[in-house]
């Protein structure tokens, strides 16, 4: 409740009694600490050297031997919903959070809006005297609020952060970053030509963050939720970073997860009993097949290490030699937060949560990417195509991922990947640090926790409860526990009994130390849920999930099975979403526009998110520009959407149009015949769908037009899904970030020297020539 007035009012302010309390801002309890939670990505069990991996934590890992590193402690086996359980304190589904904010589906349980009924922290800790900060990848915002027409509602700055500095959607280019400063689009400071990357951007803002309001009141707390980009793909790192790992990875991963085992097992990450899994624990396309004879997913699968050729290991090796310097790279950028703190006098009192978001991703297949674009498109990698770039892995001519044999090696000791509710994707890092709140130093904590028990932790440790009501909405209940029980007391008993887990159509649940878990593969599109394989493990006694007990054990399966589904009517968990990424990237979506066939754009204006931009995917499409050449001709870029990993770019060269499509990196260009004449032009793209193979992948003829003459003609094939999950958007007259190709005129931004006037996209295959008449309609209705 509001603070209640006390003063008295008089006629005469003389004779008034003023009281400023209900108008002061709120002050956090006496000596309450900083909080700063550090949450990386697709990081795996088994990377960092404190955990007993070989890619060298050095920061981290002073975290943790002065703080607590627990060994059994769970995310959802995917970002955007680990994310929303770390803020709310409730599961995943719950807050409508089932999948990656970018591919929900408009049920309570996936609709990508966290209600206002499960405040974040930032909401509940602004209200109670704290500064709160933002830095990075936020993915809590539903794709088609993504933009500036929208309300902004699930943006940052809309759920309790004053600071954000950061991009949107669940991944971004590391040298091209798609930035967002607090409500608005920004443009990188500097590129990656001049040593530009997104990490060491985002700890400069983070320690900038810090010290703007530290000098000025510097007892009042903060709480700074970091979220690099690391090391979700691409995998980008300074090249200085990879070189520091040439020949570390040449053993394999088969044999990395043997090494990291032995280690583990000596630091008592895990029992001294545990089991590694095979490498292709629940299937592989040849030994597999689902209901309707639906084929296992390929990209779920490793190659054994001994079947590869030698060019084959070499470039596997070089993949996790990337990914360790990417890894290592963003722990020296936390060792500068985490070294200013100190310098400050703040670290003491900061109580730090490093954690991971899920396990190690395996998005790149059994054969690695160097374009992830392929991925979403669902399409596969060609190893030759892979071989041919191995020297630029980590670089800007890349979008790379490494291959899935070492998702497996980096979730050490656990069965599959991020996606899946088998330990590799839901067991994480997670480590507390707080020297003023924890007495114990370098200890390991085994207790079975969940993400959702970050926020009652980070309560209780400051002293406050849940309010009942914040922003004026009624609280839903904190379905997670307070882990600050353990503490002070290593051998405590887990105070957590139940968790449950959905993701993808993988499914599990952990009840009392035993757990059930399906053998269903993630996003293939198999359905037949009721039809499921499930299998049971004693977790206390069997970590790496290894040994099977549901023959043995049939009646605590069938218990298991049975809580399950009682778990899920609970947190909302239906229904159950298995359709393939292509499929569910493209499924219809709200639109923050009514349905249109013509689309105008403009120069001067922030890029246009793909996903609320013209949807030319598998259809027939006209681009029309209306510009004015200069005497002397001009050149640059007139439209360009998606980057030099998928998209496609209208521009004038030599005084010629030309229209590159870029395939998910393959380029297909059509050059004009004729120069563009001096005046006033129309220059148009008409792209004519003539077949589909295969699905969704259109091919065609494209020409280009100066007004009404065709100066040239080329066929195309268009990609059946985005360009980018979450990247640079739609521009017009300049190209902002990455490039679609290299072939643009000019200097960065390949900015438009004669005039555009707008750009005009058509999907209704009508000719160019109504382009005109149509838009001046629009614009008179409008």
């Amino acid at each position: 409740m509001p603070e209640q007035w006390k003063g008295f009012i008089n006629v005469d302010v003389r004779d008034s009694v003023a009281d400023w309390t209900p108008y002061e801002e709120p002050k956090a309890p006496e000596g309450a600490p900083n909080v700063l939670m550090i949450v990386l990505d697709d990081v795996g069990f088994s990377a960092m050297s404190c955990y007993g991996g070989l890619v060298e934590t050095p920061n981290i890992d002073r975290l943790a031997a002065n703080g607590l590193l627990y060994t059994q402690w769970h995310t959802t086996a995917l970002c955007s919903p680990t994310r929303a359980c770390l803020l709310t304190g409730r599961n995943h589904t719950t807050v409508g959070m089932a999948c990656i904010a970018e591919a929900t589906t408009g049920f309570p349980n996936s609709n990508g809006h966290i209600p206002f009924e499960c405040a974040t922290l930032a909401e509940v800790l602004v209200e109670q005297g704290y500064n709160t900060y933002m830095l990075g990848k936020w993915h809590l915002c539903p794709q088609e609020e993504m933009h500036l027409a929208s309300n902004k509602r699930n943006w940052p700055d809309g759920r309790g952060f004053e600071r954000y500095y950061g991009f949107l959607g669940g991944e971004t280019n590391q040298y091209y970053p798609a930035l967002v400063y607090d409500n608005h689009p920004v443009k990188q400071p500097t590129m990656p030509e001049e040593g530009y990357h997104l990490t060491e951007d985002l700890t400069d803002t983070a320690i900038e963050f810090i010290r703007d309001a530290k000098q000025i009141n510097p007892a009042k707390p903060f709480f700074m939720y970091y979220c690099p980009g690391a090391t979700h793909a691409p995998h980008h790192a300074p090249k200085e970073w990879v070189e520091k790992y040439r020949g570390r990875f040449d053993m394999g991963y088969e044999r990395y997860r043997e090494q990291v085992l032995a280690r583990q097992k000596q630091m008592g990450i895990v029992p001294e009993d545990t089991e590694l899994p095979p490498i292709n624990p629940i299937g592989t396309p040849e030994t597999r097949t689902g209901p309707d004879g639906k084929p296992y997913p390929e990209l779920d699968s490793v190659r054994p290490w001994d079947s590869l050729s030698t060019a084959e290991k070499r470039l596997f090796t070089r993949m996790a030699e990337v990914y360790a310097g990417f890894l290592s790279h963003t722990d020296a950028q936390i060792g500068r937060v985490i070294d200013f703190l100190q310098e400050s006098g703040e670290l003491d009192n900061t109580l730090i949560v490093l954690v991971s978001d899920n396990g190690a991703s395996a998005e790149g297949g059994p054969n690695g990417s160097v374009n992830e674009n392929k991925f979403f498109n669902g399409i596969p990698d060609s190893l030759e195509e892979n071989l041919q770039l191995i020297d630029d892995l980590g670089s800007p001519k890349t979008y790379n991922h490494y291959c899935s044999g070492w998702a497996m090696a980096f979730n050490t000791p656990f069965k599959m990947w991020k996606r899946y509710c088998y330990a590799g994707g839901i067991a994480d890092a997670c480590i507390f640090h707080w020297p003023q709140g924890i007495r114990a130093k370098g200890e390991r904590r085994h207790q079975y926790h969940h993400a959702i028990d970050v926020a009652p932790t980070i309560l209780e440790c400051i002293g406050i409860t849940m309010p009942d009501t914040v922003k004026g909405y009624t609280q839903w209940p904190v379905e997670g526990i307070s882990m600050r029980y353990t503490f002070a007391k290593s051998d405590a008993p887990t105070q957590r009994q139940t968790q449950f887990y959905s993701m993808l159509g993988s499914r599990g649940i952990w009840h009392d130390g035993w757990k059930a878990v399906t053998t269903h593969p993630t996003i293939a599109g198999w359905g037949h849920f009721t039809e499921d394989t499930w299998e049971l493990y004693h977790i206390e006694k069997d970590r790496s999930e290894t040994r099977n007990l549901a023959d043995k054990n049939s009646r605590k399966l069938l218990e298991l099975m049975a809580l399950w589904w009682h778990e899920a009517g609970k947190y909302q968990g239906l229904p159950l979403e298995d359709r393939t990424a292509p499929e569910v990237l493209t499924s219809p979506r709200p639109q923050p526009a009514p349905q249109r066939n013509l689309f105008v754009y403009y120069p001067n204006t922030a890029p246009i998110p793909e996903g609320v931009a013209v949807n030319i995917r598998n259809r027939s499409y006209t681009i029309a520009a209306d510009v004015e050449i200069p005497g002397g001709g001009a050149e640059g870029v007139l439209f360009t959407m998606g980057s030099r990993f998928g998209g496609h770019a209208f521009y004038i060269k030599d005084n010629r149009p030309r229209y590159v499509y870029n395939f998910v990196g393959a380029e297909q260009m059509i050059t004009s015949d004729a120069e563009v004449p001096a005046g006033r032009a129309t220059l148009s793209v008409a792209f004519t769908k003539e077949s589909e193979e295969p699905e969704g992948t259109a091919h065609g003829t494209v020409a280009l037009y100066i007004n009404d003459q065709k100066v040239g003609e080329g066929r195309i094939k268009t990609q059946p899904a985005y360009f980018d999950l979450a990247g640079k958007g739609l521009s017009v007259g300049l190209s902002q970030g990455d490039a679609v190709t290299d072939d643009y005129p000019g200097e960065r931004p390949w900015a438009f020297t004669g005039t555009v006037h707008k750009i005009m996209v058509d999907v209704t295959g009508e000719p160019y020539a109504h382009l005109e008449k149509e838009a001046a309609a629009m614009m008179a209705r409008e």
